[in-house]
């Protein structure tokens, strides 16, 4: 009985002694850690690069002026047609200059009858001073002649200011153009009403040259005011500009101002750049992408971007190393075709890891496949 016993217990027990050590044999086996990671491997290389930063931009006019009334009256006149271009001193409007006319003729009169009042206040001064020489005549009288010429010469002032007054008046009534440009669409007509100020009635802007306004950050700064106080370092086509259209404009730019302030909220400022505007191709408030050249102009190391990792705003690469991968951080440049260029931690000929990244860590053990998807794309823009 207790040899039956024993052989039964024996019996049971086999089993799940063999099935724990299988399963310990068969975890190790199946441990991650353990395990070669297949990834696709990418040789990195140098490429010809020329490297640009992109920014959003608008096209403003150099010079741009509200035209307004500064006189009261009817619009008599209108001189252009909207979007015209018009040159300095051009007449654009009138206003009914009827009254302003009359003011300045009535100023006029004024002025030569205070001029008569004067000479003939200055003549009774000579008779009276020649008498007073003489002791023919009272000095209080002569004193008095004196102060009458003295009247008559500020009435004479008086009237020329009346004068000037009432020819800027007349001049206002007819509004000119301030400089070269394009002037827009009227917002009055012949007939309407205007006063001082009121209402705009309409703006001309200068079309050649133009300029595009960008904004960049506090930190780059510094590399546009070396561009500022170094013009002749700048290398050619430093400033291009991309119209919506995809097409590239064929004229270079030149920087002309860089804001005097950063804003505190922001922390931008706004970069002005100059563009020749010959065919009148670009209009004040397009938007466009001003293109700015970077450092990375020649032979740089380029690399496809989806072989790039970001942890914590770092950006990092996995060097193959024999069987396994170290984690290498990278400093990234230009972005381009779905490549990027790396500027710092990578050289050329060694190998990353383009396929099978998710599954990495610092020191993994890889197993390399095939690099049939490795990128050949053009690394010029």
């Amino acid at each position: 009985m207790r040899i039956t016993y024993a052989w039964l217990l024996a019996a049971i027990m086999s089993p799940a002694i063999l099935a724990s050590c299988g399963g310990k044999e068969d975890v190790k086996q199946q441990n991650p850690a353990a395990m070669a990671v297949p990834v696709t491997a990418y040789p990195v290389k140098k490429q010809a690069v020329t490297g640009t930063d992109t920014y959003p931009g608008n096209i403003v006019s150099l010079q741009e002026v509200e035209l307004r009334p500064q006189v009261s009256g009817y619009i008599t006149n209108i001189f252009v047609q909207d979007g015209q271009r018009v040159t300095k001193g051009q007449k654009l409007y009138e206003i009914d200059r009827t009254r302003y006319q009359a003011a300045y003729q009535q100023a006029k009169a004024n002025l030569q009858s205070a001029q008569a009042n004067l000479e003939r206040n200055q003549k009774d001064l000579q008779r009276y001073e020649t008498l007073e020489a003489r002791e023919a005549i009272a000095k209080q009288q002569v004193d008095y002649a004196r102060t009458n010429v003295q009247t008559a010469q500020a009435q004479v002032a008086a009237a020329r200011a009346q004068v000037s007054s009432a020819a800027n008046e007349l001049s206002y009534a007819i509004i000119t153009a301030p400089f070269d440009g394009v002037i827009g669409i009227s917002n009055v007509r012949v007939g309407a009403q205007v006063s001082p100020g009121q209402p705009l009635l309409n703006t001309i802007y200068s079309m050649a040259p133009i300029a595009a306004d960008f904004v960049i950050n506090e930190q780059e700064v510094p590399r546009f005011a070396n561009y500022m106080s170094n013009p002749k370092a700048q290398p050619d086509s430093l400033f291009t500009i991309a119209l919506n259209n995809g097409q590239v404009y064929p004229h270079v730019g030149k920087l002309i101002t860089v804001d005097r302030s950063i804003g505190r909220q922001s922390g931008t400022t706004t970069v002005r750049v100059e563009f020749p505007n010959p065919e009148r191709q670009l209009i004040p408030g397009m938007t466009v992408d001003v293109r700015v050249l970077n450092q990375d102009i020649g032979q740089q190391v380029v690399i496809p971007y989806k072989a790039v990792t970001e942890q914590l705003g770092e950006y990092f690469v996995y060097v193959i190393q024999g069987d396994s991968v170290h984690q290498q951080n990278v400093q990234l440049g230009t972005r381009f075709n779905g490549n990027v260029v790396v500027r710092e931690g990578l050289a050329a000929d060694q190998n990353i890891v383009l396929e099978g990244i998710q599954k990495l860590r610092e020191g993994a053990k890889v197993q390399v496949g095939d690099a049939a998807a490795q990128q050949q794309a053009p690394a010029k823009r």
